[in-house]
């Protein structure tokens, strides 16, 4: 028999929030280990004793809970104390560690049984929890995480709570947010009438976990239409919550992999292909996809229950652009979005919006990371330094980086107002003191107008401009923990460059220090700025002026305005008024006007999408248009020429879309077998908003496998915008304090 020893054990991780403590508190019963468990600021400390202590370690690790992330298990020595009994204590003193928070999970089974289930005393209560699910990041306050550093500490647990909470054999055993009908949080107004507003076609605001939703009957066309007129949303796609994976199924098209997205804890919205027979195409009109989540809080099943319509669209309670609707006392934004409001009394630490992902080539990609994902962290691999970085215009998130962990926030929003810079700077403050991060430096954007650059050059701390698609490449890099050099494409749609024109189309030798740009798309002058990205002729114009073709190369031009075509042309020949561009998004904007697919972006990236929904309808292996490849150009003069010799032949629009898309993977496939040629760098990185085209990123990842490159793209941070900071802050790291 073993000899009988004591160590004292800290648990770093994500252990907190996720039934660690419970989790320990019965292992140890089982192999008779005495001590104790506690949170403390860097994750969970025990102390145990007994003759299996070495057995218990490695059930730590081999049977932890399934949300909890053990990152690191430090152990020391102890004098045995030949003490009997284990218990959970209070958290420890403040130590000045910072520990790691979960993000809030989706309604398990079993609390979904618990709140389905005539008789239960938790049937049809919106607000049941326990141990494996629930709020976590939205309502905790403070480190450690204990239900007095929560937005729970107003509501005192019943006796019935009480004794769940100290049952070792319950699941809610130490469940920081338990509660019950009688001792919990309450709605505003009782879900039978909230039903009610939405069959009758009235468009409701019901606070969730994060912030509100506007909510309507997504198969009701007015209901929709007036919602998307009172948000100024255009024909920008709306998203919808369904009552579960079997209606998801009849709308759209649901894979094995995708299922499982979206049953899993994050239940994040899930971008799938709708089918032709599906009922609501007002929802994404001219759109191939539909966003669908299921119901992730026993509110949204408690609305469902009986309900007669089937699907609700659920988008963020906000104007567009601004930051999301999360306190009562903000409820003034919402005045004239919504007919009613569904509220509760549970406050909202921590505004957080829903998650968006996709399954590109196979793989789960997050394009908006947020709720079920933020705030858990990047593990690096290495130790870094205590650096923030601010992130670019769109898509705004932050990253903090501590230990050798980068911590992303939550999607910020488009920084285009004061209202979401308000948003930003609260939420860096609160999560800077969360995990106790002290910045040395500041990275941010190498565009002088951006407010995430003028929030960074107001910290007062060391500032470190980094290039946009330099950032995009080095967040992929960091991800996959890659050292470099690589290959780095980076497509998308606007990226301030090192010589003053706008990026956006850039395949880079980098590693996380620097970059050397090798080549880029041929430069095309914009006409009239940031007019030029809402209106898709003005760069067909130049394309088709640069490709040395006419108005009558595309007749579909010709439906603009006289005069403002007479201007625009005038601006782009004498290059007044315009900004040298390599943008990816203006050449998707220049070919979906050429072929008369979309003339305006009334929302962004609307005309790409919709040549990528026209692409669909093509057949596969139609092969592509000419381009060239000279200097450090990629030069698609020839592609304009072929596109509208294809239009003159009345080829297909899909075809022609279909041949597209082909000709920029193949494109990109030479410019980086180019590279390799010269310099030996076999591994790929793409990153970029681009990318999010699902047919131009898996054609360009099957050239590139075919030519023998490794090719890598984000997966676990967005390959959009939003994973910019990350991308900042490893960069910075490199450069701190230099």
């Amino acid at each position: 028999m073993s000899a009988r020893v004591r160590k004292r054990i800290q648990v770093r991780g994500t252990v907190q929030g996720v039934g660690f403590r419970p989790f320990v508190f019965n292992l140890a019963s089982r192999l008779r280990i005495a001590g104790f468990v506690r949170n403390n600021e860097s994750g969970v400390e025990i102390e145990a004793e007994g003759a299996a202590v070495d057995e218990f370690l490695a059930a730590l690790r081999n049977e932890a809970p399934g949300l909890a992330r053990i990152a690191e298990i430090e152990t020391s020595d102890l004098e045995t104390l030949d003490e009997d009994g284990f218990d959970i204590r209070e958290s420890g003193r403040p130590t000045g560690e910072f520990g790691l928070v979960p993000p809030d999970i989706a309604t398990c089974a079993e609390c979904f049984r618990d709140t389905t289930t005539p008789g239960d005393r938790r049937y049809l209560y919106p607000f049941t929890n326990c141990t494996n699910c629930g709020p976590r990041y939205t309502i905790i306050q403070d480190i450690p995480y204990d239900r007095p550093a929560t937005t729970m500490s107003a509501f005192r647990m019943c006796a019935d709570c009480e004794a769940e909470y100290h049952n070792p054999h319950d699941r809610r055993f130490h469940a920081q947010p338990n509660a019950c009908p009688v001792c919990g949080p309450q709605i505003s107004a009782p879900a039978e009438e909230v039903r009610h507003w939405l069959t009758m076609g009235l468009a409701v605001a019901i606070k969730g976990l994060g912030g509100y939703h506007l909510a309507c009957d997504a198969g009701n066309a007015e209901a929709v239409r007036r919602l998307r007129e009172r948000k100024r949303r255009g024909g920008k796609p709306f998203a919808v919550m369904v009552r579960d994976v079997h209606e998801a199924a009849r709308l759209c098209e649901v894979s094995p992999q995708e299922r499982e997205l979206l049953l899993s804890p994050q239940r994040p919205v899930v971008l799938l292909r709708k089918r032709p027979e599906g009922d609501l195409a007002f929802v994404a009109p001219r759109n191939p996809n539909l966003g669908v989540m299921l119901p992730y809080t026993p509110l949204h099943h408690v609305l469902f229950a009986g309900a007669a319509f089937r699907a609700l669209v659920m988008t963020s309670g906000n104007l567009s652009e601004e930051p999301i609707v999360s306190r009562e006392q903000d409820l003034g934004r919402l005045e004239g979005l919504a007919d009613r409001f569904l509220t509760h009394n549970r406050p909202i630490r921590t505004a957080v919006d829903d998650s968006v992902t996709r399954v590109f080539g196979g793989q789960t990609t997050v394009l908006r990371r947020s709720r079920g994902f933020a705030p858990a962290p990047i593990d690096l691999g290495r130790t870094v330094s205590d650096v923030v970085a601010t992130g670019g215009e769109l898509k705004n998130t932050f990253c903090l980086t501590t230990g050798h962990y980068a911590i992303l926030s939550q999607h910020i929003g488009d920084m285009e107002n004061y209202e979401t810079l308000g948003f930003f700077r609260e939420t860096l403050d609160h999560m800077q003191r969360f995990f106790r991060v002290h910045p040395q430096a500041v990275a941010h954007d190498l565009h002088p107008a951006y407010l995430s650059t003028r929030a960074a050059e107001e910290m007062g701390l060391q500032c470190i401009p980094v290039q946009h698609h330099h950032a995009h490449i080095a967040s992929c890099m960091a991800e996959h923990r890659l050292e470099g050099p690589v290959i780095g494409v980076a497509f998308d749609g606007t990226g301030y460059g090192t010589d003053g024109a706008i990026w956006g189309s850039e395949v880079l030798v980098c590693d996380a220090a620097d970059f050397e740009r090798r080549y880029h798309l041929r430069y095309i002058p914009l006409a009239g700025g940031d007019t030029g990205a809402r209106e898709p002729w003005r760069p067909a114009l130049a394309y088709l002026a640069d490709a040395g073709l006419d108005l009558s190369a595309a007749p579909a031009l010709e439906r603009v305005n006289e005069r403002r075509l007479r201007i625009v042309r005038q601006m782009i020949a004498s290059g007044v008024q315009t900004i040298p561009t390599s943008s990816c998004g203006r050449l998707f904007d220049a070919v979906s006007a050429i072929l008369d697919i979309c003339f305006e972006n009334r929302y962004e990236a609307e005309a790409a999408m919709e040549l990528e929904a026209a692409a669909s309808s093509a057949p596969p292996d139609l092969g592509s248009f000419g381009f060239d490849l000279s200097d450090d150009e990629i030069d698609l003069r020839q592609t304009f020429r072929d596109i509208t010799t294809a239009l003159r032949n009345r080829e297909a629009i899909p075809a022609i879309s279909a041949k597209f898309h082909s000709t920029l993977a193949r494109a990109i496939d030479a410019a980086c077998r180019a590279v390799r040629a010269a310099d030996g760098v076999r591994v790929v990185c793409l990153s970029g908003g681009s990318f999010q085209n699902r047919r131009l990123l898996e054609e360009t990842l099957q050239v590139l496998e075919r030519s023998g490159f490794k090719v890598f793209f984000p997966l676990e941070v967005p390959l959009n915008d939003g994973g910019l900071s990350l991308g900042q802050a490893v960069i910075a790291n490199t450069r701190v304090g230099k």
